[in-house]
């Protein structure tokens, strides 16, 4: 029987979002398949989770497209963004987590073909005067981060309701980044 690595994949990072720190055994229980056959596919751990690193910057990067981050105020591109990234969220609050992945110089290239998109955001938001310039796009773009991942946590974990994720990120992010009139 043929496994199909994106089912494997997908099932892991279901069970890894809500259990980071589940065992080999019970990755390949919830994808349906033997200890074994898991491991003809990942060796162990490392290359699972460098799997589901690549499958995250995937799903990072398809969202990127689909919020359009050049059309419009600046201000819906992120609300669009996190709209977009919400179904990759719980993953990507995972491999948040990795400190091996943002570590040394086997980084995944992606990352920053990643930061420097929503950075270029904050960017354009603030160039048009819709954010705050006493705040870095760096900065922003750390926030964003932080934002997706606690959100997703708490989503998980049945403290917020999931169609709120979108509203309370983007109104935190938001209300704190705008850049408001001098009095």
């Amino acid at each position: 029987m043929a496994v199909n690595r994106d089912h494997v994949l997908r099932s892991a990072a279901a069970l890894l979002t809500r259990k980071s720190t589940a065992t080999m055994d019970e990755v390949a229980r919830a994808a349906g398949i033997s200890r074994a056959t898991l491991h003809r596919h990942f060796a162990g751990r490392d290359a699972l989770v460098r799997a589901l690193e690549s499958l995250g910057i995937a799903e990072c990067e398809a969202a990127l497209d689909t919020a359009r981050l050049d059309e419009g105020p600046a201000g819906e591109a992120v609300r669009r963004l996190v709209r977009a990234i919400e179904p990759a969220a719980g993953l990507l609050a995972f491999l948040y987590t990795e400190n091996q992945l943002f570590e040394g110089e086997e980084q995944n290239a992606g990352w920053t073909r990643i930061d420097d998109r929503v950075a270029a955001l904050f960017r354009r938001g603030q160039a048009a005067g819709e954010f705050r310039i006493d705040l870095t796009p760096a900065w922003l773009t750390e926030a964003l981060y932080g934002l997706l991942a606690s959100g997703a946590w708490a989503v998980a974990e049945g403290r917020v309701a999931p169609k709120d994720f979108t509203h309370m990120i983007v109104e935190l992010l938001l209300g704190g980044a705008t850049r408001r009139e001098e009095p």
